[in-house]
């Protein structure tokens, strides 16, 4: 049975309230609009809701009844607007340690002066969130991704501190560290087509690996040896002269960030967020 929301509305706040002038103050209508919504809804109904007194109304047991599953149903949708409301002012980032540590912390304070309003929070987890409100950047390959959701595709260098030597390799074998995945599904780091690329002998280099790049790169920034990755994660190292690259063509790879179904996203804090996202990995 379809019934009118406004005469719910007008019943519940009678029935709460035990008035009809008092729930005409709160609804901002008039006593007579109350009377007439609720007169409807009797009629609808083929029962009586009120008992009518003269300056009182009190409920008959039906009434009891419409009035307890009015109010409970009103108090849930004002605590799921509510709910909403909360997490549409807030934006969840979840990605990998890498890039969160790399790319997005350092460049939270430059999205905080021009978006004073927005809050937002970085954490790198692992799991793919679908909360409305969160925006899960995931690396993978881009063979296995509906190329709408790519953000960003990957190429791979070598990059080492900036005090290096220009062609540090030169005089002997160097450490170059690269990533062994944590996602046995990915293919390894193209490390071998980039040393093919450059006509480099394998042996000018002694491989350690790490499960994250970000660890790579930190041995790299102490001058402990050199990185093999992405240049996603390195552009603002470079930008700051705390590594350097060494005139070495890049290697393009099939690796890419992407957001899984990006398209679901309408909040307008979240669409905002995917947009500085996407500027800040195409610098």
């Amino acid at each position: 049975m379809q019934v009118s929301l406004q005469a719910l509305k007008a019943f519940e706040a009678a029935a709460r309230l035990g008035s009809f002038k008092a729930a005409a103050d709160e609804l901002s209508l008039t006593p007579t609009a109350i009377s007439h919504h609720i007169n409807n809804l009797e009629n609808r109904l083929n029962v009586d809701l009120f008992y009518r007194q003269v300056r009182k109304i009190t409920l008959t047991p039906t009434g009891e009844y419409l009035s307890e599953a009015t109010s409970n149903g009103f108090n849930l949708i004002n605590q799921a607007l509510a709910t909403v409301q909360a997490k549409g002012t807030a934006v969840k980032i979840t990605t990998t340690s890498s890039l969160a540590a790399l790319r997005l912390i350092p460049a939270l304070q430059e999205l905080s002066k021009s978006q004073p309003n927005l809050e937002v929070d970085i954490s790198t987890s692992e799991a793919v969130d679908k909360q409305l409100h969160t925006l899960p950047i995931r690396f993978g390959q881009q063979r296995n991704i509906n190329a709408d959701d790519i953000i960003k595709t990957e190429q791979f260098n070598v990059f080492g501190s900036y005090k290096a030597a220009d062609i540090p390799w030169q005089n002997g074998p160097v450490t170059l560290y690269t990533t062994k995945w944590k996602n046995n599904a990915l293919n390894e780091p193209p490390i071998k087509q980039w040393l093919n690329q450059n006509n480099l002998d394998p042996a000018l280099f002694s491989i350690k690996t790490f499960d994250q790049e970000l660890f790579g790169i930190q041995e790299a920034m102490a001058g402990s040896g050199l990185a093999f990755c992405s240049t996603t994660l390195v552009q603002r190292l470079l930008d700051t002269e705390l590594l350097k690259n060494f005139n070495t063509h890049v290697v393009e790879s099939d690796f890419c960030y992407y957001i899984p179904n990006k398209q679901r996203f309408e909040n307008r804090n979240t669409r905002l967020v995917l947009e500085w996202v996407e500027g800040l990995l195409s610098l």
